[in-house]
């Protein structure tokens, strides 16, 4: 059975940084595209990254890049999103999600994990 699990969320201070971690489980990584999201309080769900299969390309919400970096460790079927100068507009809860193999980013994300809050606050 597929499964993601986040951790690595926390409370920081503007300007600081943190790494979120998605450990994936039930599939082989290197097959999948994978996105980072987030939903801040009283906001819809908003894409953050996505890192592809194919070469791993990526991509960013323009509030986030420069910032952030997507990141894959698919022998670890991990994959990472460092998080830095963080901002108080970044807090929320940061899921990681899968479309089925071989979607490209973008399409059909079908297994999310279950979130990890992220707050941005001095």
């Amino acid at each position: 059975q597929l499964q993601l699990e986040e951790s690595g969320g926390g409370l920081v201070q503007p300007g600081e940084s943190l790494r979120l971690s998605c450990l994936t489980s039930g599939l082989h990584l290197k097959y999948y595209a994978i996105g980072w999201f987030r939903q801040a309080p009283g906001k819809e769900r908003e894409g953050v990254s996505c890192i592809g299969r194919y070469n791993d390309e990526t991509s960013y919400a323009d509030s986030v890049r420069g910032r952030f970096t997507i990141s894959r460790d698919s022998a670890k079927n991990m994959v990472y999103l460092q998080m830095n100068s963080l901002e108080p507009e970044d807090t929320g809860i940061y899921y990681c999600a899968v479309p089925p193999p071989f979607t490209p980013c973008g399409k059909g994300y079908e297994t999310w994990g279950q979130g990890t809050q992220v707050t941005v606050s001095s």
